[in-house]
């Protein structure tokens, strides 16, 4: 093993104990890595998609059917696995739903690549053809996808529908998709083109547990999870003048280490006087400026808190740094750090009220470019899960509104993909031609899986999808409840076509990446070595490869 001859003897160049795959070993070994990958996830997609109970070495429980965290979750210990975890990362990251599609796609596309590797056509040629077919895929999606107005409520809350859809959320997603959707016209402002952008940093996400889902409500301000600092605070104003603080309201500490000698009991109380004293003119200037509520990210001093509560000002302590921030835009006001060149230019305006239900503190401003959505659920197995659904529609809300194109979803965009890369097909030349037709078998996984899950006949379905597709209409998908084909557009099963671009270009790109390897190298495990084990193999013990057998023998 890289070895070369030299005067009749090997010359060897590798450690003994490093372990090689080349050739169509290789190929083969990685593309069941990347398979078994997508195999993983497959049964997750679509509304009749099944969940995945996860559990970590402490024993914490995960129950989700989101392909990124799924992924992410499991104990992958094998390279060619892990660079098709990223594509689920990727898309989520990029497009913040469609990671079971692009991780699905990019394993068949490698299932297909195998048979073409078997009929000998090289993998250059294959590469280049997926590249081809995935450049045409995304001009077709552009041109079969519809212009959406920003101000369209129902269409943006049918987008936000078909994401919740299979999911935690499905159950609630009339309400929650109303949620989501009036949350993401809150942060959308106009950019200097005149199109909208989309600040969904500006929209958070807080969960309770102990209610029920439809008592989830949408908040434009935030909610923070903190008590007052002293019992006899007041609890609610209406437009009160708000201060951000990020230093603490207590006694200034010397930078160095003092030492203070004592003779008597009134020098010790004048000592204490004096603290008190520079307690009581911190206070006095917050109460000069007009403050009425104290929103302090440090501490506050149980003396200051007293002067606080006498001045009827309410103060609480300890608030998160994101929230403080956050809160600047709900307020309008800049966070201060040196209470000396405090006036009232540096406060803010909003509504404070306390919830005595769920004992949190509701801080809203009138027409606050900052929003927060309340998601409440009984476990908190049903709030995560529901947080997970409520993210990605809101991704995919926000993409829809900034990027301005929709498609029909339920396998229809797929189907006609599939279809126009077949024709396209007879224009390309060479050997590519059968990678652009294996690219177009691939895409039509997605209907296929759609049908599978849902637990209907995939080549009934597909053929009748095929049927709708040559008579012209583009829009017809499959009703996974009623096992019929419709115009899924209408029906309100409407996708983000920058989603379904994102997708089919990381699975191409993770596709081709695969196919590139020829040679895989693997060095010797020092600690199977000194355990006096043998030095694992590929796609045998953990030790080497991380291969199927041993690497990803905890994921499936």
């Amino acid at each position: 093993m890289g070895q070369r001859m030299q005067q009749g003897q090997p010359m060897i160049v590798m450690s003994e104990d490093a372990q090689r795959v080349k050739d169509k070993d290789a190929q083969e070994h990685n593309i069941a890595a990347a398979r078994a990958v997508a195999e993983a996830v497959r049964s997750t997609l679509g509304p009749k998609g099944m969940d995945k109970m996860l559990v970590d070495s402490l024993g914490d429980v995960t129950v989700t059917n989101d392909g990124v965290t799924i992924l992410t979750e499991m104990d992958i210990d094998n390279p060619t696995a892990e660079m098709v975890v990223e594509v689920a990362e990727t898309q989520e990251d990029e497009a913040g739903d469609g990671t079971t599609t692009a991780v699905a796609v990019a394993g068949e596309l490698l299932k297909n690549a195998e048979d073409l590797l078997d009929q000998d056509i090289h993998p250059t040629a294959i590469i280049r053809g997926f590249h081809l077919a995935s450049e045409r895929a995304r001009e077709e999606v552009d041109d079969v996808a519809q212009a959406i107005d920003p101000d369209d409520e129902e269409l943006l809350r049918s987008v936000a529908e078909t994401s919740m859809t299979g999911k935690g959320a499905e159950l609630n997603k009339e309400l929650l998709s109303q949620l989501i959707v009036d949350g993401v016209r809150n942060v959308t402002v106009e950019g200097e083109d005149g199109q909208p952008i989309v600040d969904l940093e500006f929209l958070k996400v807080e969960t309770q547990t102990g209610y029920a889902v439809d008592e989830s409500e949408l908040l434009e301000g935030v909610a923070i999870d903190k008590d007052p600092v002293h019992d006899d605070m007041p609890r609610d104003f209406e437009d009160a003048n708000v201060l951000l603080l990020d230093t603490s309201i207590e006694v200034e500490e010397t930078e160095v280490d003092a030492q203070v000698n004592l003779e008597s009991p009134d020098q010790l109380q004048s000592f204490l006087d004096s603290e008190e004293e520079q307690l009581r003119e911190q206070v006095q200037k917050i109460n000069e400026s007009g403050a009425d509520v104290v929103l302090c990210q440090k501490g506050i001093d149980d003396l200051a808190q007293h002067f606080l509560a006498k001045e009827g000002i309410l103060a609480v302590r300890r608030v998160k740094k994101s929230d403080i921030e956050f809160l600047t835009e709900i307020v309008g006001a800049p966070v201060v750090s040196d209470l000396d060149a405090l006036s009232s230019d540096d406060l803010g305006r909003a509504d404070v009220r306390r919830s005595h239900d769920d004992e949190l503190f509701y801080v809203t401003g009138e027409d606050a470019h900052g929003v927060t959505l309340l998601l409440r659920g009984s476990t908190d197995h049903v709030v995560d899960e529901l947080e997970r659904g409520i993210e990605d529609a809101l991704d995919v809300v926000g993409q829809a509104v900034s990027d301005g194109r929709v498609l029909a979803g339920g396998g229809a965009i797929e189907t006609e993909l599939a279809s126009r890369l077949r024709d396209y097909a007879d224009s390309v030349e060479g050997r590519e031609q059968l990678a652009v037709e294996a690219f177009a078998d691939a895409v039509e996984l997605v209907p296929r899986v759609l049908s599978e899950n849902a637990g209907l006949d995939p080549i009934d379905s597909l053929v009748d999808l095929r049927a709708e597709h040559e008579s012209g209409n583009a829009r017809a998908g499959l009703n996974v409840h009623s096992g019929e084909i419709e115009d899924t557009f209408e029906a309100g099963v409407v996708e983000p076509a920058h989603a379904k671009e994102q997708a089919l270009s990381s699975a191409t790109e993770a596709a081709n990446l695969v196919l590139k390897i020829d040679d895989i190298i693997s060095a010797g495990d020092l600690s199977d070595d000194e355990e006096g084990g043998e030095p694992g193999g590929p796609g045998g013990a953990p030790g080497g490869m991380g291969g199927m057998g041993g690497g990803m023998g905890g994921m499936m």
